[in-house]
């Protein structure tokens, strides 16, 4: 009787042969062997175990996606984790971005009543800045205004705010960034208004006293 021989496991290549076919379960042993290298490079750059699993979802992702993209000259592994580290740093230059753009043009505060010490001046402006950040909030969808007032306004964790709306806290932490950049945005689009609207204001009196 020969003797039994368990089926050796199949190499990285055939995996991917196998994947680009459309072989979803060849796919998973992808993941399954290469989950917790990936995991440790996302958990250096973002230091919460939590953030480390989305982020490590995520790269996943785009890796099934560039897959096709893959040398087979090349060591998988190390590609893998080249491709890894490149996404990771453009996360954080994206959070950093987010987080730069919010700091810049969306201030929490202005959403506080103004101080009766300012001057008539400058309480007029914050007034102005108090509207246009209202009217900019109410431009966003519900989801996402929801998720930015609990977050900055009310200043709750990601895992209450989670908890509230009873929802994932990476669902939570993708609505607030969108929220943000959306925010952000939409106050630019309404300061550009408003600048234009002075320029032609200006230019419509210069006009009259030149007549």
């Amino acid at each position: 009787m020969s003797q039994y021989q368990p089926a050796q496991a199949p190499s990285v290549d055939e995996l991917i042969e196998r994947c680009l076919a459309g072989d979803q379960h060849a796919w998973e042993q992808i993941v399954r062997l290469h989950w917790r290298k990936v995991f440790n490079v996302a958990y250096k750059f973002v230091g919460r175990h939590d953030e480390a699993e989305d982020l490590t979802q995520d790269i996943f992702l785009k890796i099934f996606k560039s897959l096709s993209t893959f040398d087979r000259r090349a060591n998988f592994q190390t590609w893998l984790i080249s491709v890894s580290r490149n996404l990771c740093i453009d996360h954080y230059r994206s959070v950093r971005k987010e987080r730069e753009t919010i700091d810049r043009d969306v201030d929490p505060g202005d959403l506080m009543p103004v101080s009766v010490e300012v001057s008539p001046y400058a309480a007029l402006e914050a007034r102005d800045r108090v509207a246009m950040l209202r009217e900019a909030m109410t431009s966003l969808p519900d989801t996402l205004r929801t998720a930015v007032l609990l977050r900055d306004i009310q200043e709750l964790t990601y895992q209450e705010i989670a908890d509230q709306l009873r929802l994932p806290e990476g669902t939570v932490k993708s609505r607030i960034n969108r929220g943000r950049t959306e925010l952000a945005r939409q106050i630019k689009r309404l300061k550009d208004q408003h600048d234009e609207l002075a320029r032609n204001a200006a230019r419509a009196a210069e006009s009259r006293r030149a007549e």
